[in-house]
């Protein structure tokens, strides 16, 4: 099948790249999932990543620290998830790329937005890491809000459950998944796929989004090729 879509931005959580492990770097599940995103970008897909830390230290989680420090942290874990990718995609024959919200010269790119575009346009996978660059901001809202500077068509968020529902169907069983959404029912519901942020910076610049199960891999190649799996979220 050919893809629907002609650039996409992925939203990979730190966890999901632990693997069975729980905590730090499954390179047995990276390269999984990387070997499905070179797939991806066989078929000409340009991709952006944004990947989250938190198989090494979430910010939200530190008691009493300070929270600029903390999450200041946090953008550091995101890196080092970020090179692993790069790693991973070079060995497997796709070029890829790094580009960090904070100046890291040495080992990774500093973001710009016209070099990110003219990379994809190459056929580098750009991964992006430190979220925003800031703090008391999530990675779920640096996804959104490089999504929107790279003009993707669509924001893929990859998470443990295949869509969102009213509740957490792995403690309800009567929980409801609703196979498409709006950002203000998102909100209104506080179904909690994605903090207000994100939702908001998501639905200004009208970014359709759709959250699906990254338990299988396979689901990106299926979601590249229009493929109605998970939960689509539009204005």
């Amino acid at each position: 099948m050919e893809p629907v879509y002609k650039r996409i931005l992925l939203k990979l959580s730190g966890e999901v790249l632990a693997g069975e492990k729980g905590s730090g770097i499954d390179f047995d599940t990276v390269n999984t999932i990387c070997t499905v995103i070179k797939r991806c970008a066989d078929l000409g897909v340009q991709i952006g990543i944004v990947v989250g830390g938190g198989n090494f230290w979430r910010g939200r989680s530190s008691g009493t620290m300070d929270r600029t420090r903390a999450d200041s942290m946090g953008m550091l874990a995101t890196v080092i998830n970020a090179l692993a990718l790069q790693e991973s995609l070079i060995q497997l024959g796709n070029p890829a790329v790094v580009m960090t919200a904070l100046d890291m010269q040495r080992i990774a790119k500093p973001y710009n937005k016209d070099e990110a575009v003219g990379l994809m346009e190459a056929g580098s996978v750009v991964i992006f890491g430190c979220g925003t660059g800031s703090p008391f901001f999530s990675t779920d809202s640096g996804a959104a809000l490089r999504a929107n500077e790279l003009g993707a068509d669509i924001f893929f968020k990859a998470t443990n459950v295949d869509g969102v529902y009213d509740k957490d169907p792995n403690k309800f069983a009567d929980a409801k998944k609703y196979e498409t959404l709006t950002y203000d029912e998102i909100l209104e519901k506080h179904l909690g796929v994605m903090d207000n942020t994100a939702a908001a910076l998501a639905a200004n610049g009208k970014l359709p989004v759709l959250v699906f199960n990254l338990n299988d891999p396979e689901n990106i190649l299926r979601a590249v090729q229009g493929e109605k799996i998970g939960t689509v979220v539009t204005a």
